[in-house]
């Protein structure tokens, strides 16, 4: 699983409908991998910000490089990479603690 696959099926809820697309329950349609791409969109990536924000983490940027989730730095090129960079650290920070983190998100 590579990371935008990660975020979209653990941060966004999305579930697994094909090898190459997810199905969004909420909104009721289908995303196509090539639809979602947060490391080069920042409208993309804002979506995982709102989905945390929801799951009262704060969210924190110096506007180009980095940005944070409460602890949780992360660095990229673009603000659009380190936000994505951020959340896939969330995800892997809570590896240890899943049944508190992960019952929060589903």
């Amino acid at each position: 699983m590579n990371k935008t696959d990660s975020i979209a099926r653990r941060i966004l809820g999305w579930k697994l409908n094909r090898w190459d697309r997810w199905y969004d329950y909420d909104k009721a349609m289908f995303i196509h991998e090539s639809d979602f791409q947060p490391e080069h969109n920042l409208d993309h990536a804002m979506l995982i910000v709102e989905r945390l924000k929801d799951y009262g983490y704060t969210f924190t940027s110096n506007g180009e490089s980095e940005a944070s989730f409460n602890n949780i730095h992360a660095t990229g090129k673009t603000l659009s990479q380190a936000i994505t960079n951020a959340a896939y650290a969330i995800i892997e920070n809570n590896v240890e603690d899943r049944s508190t983190f992960w019952a929060q998100l589903c």
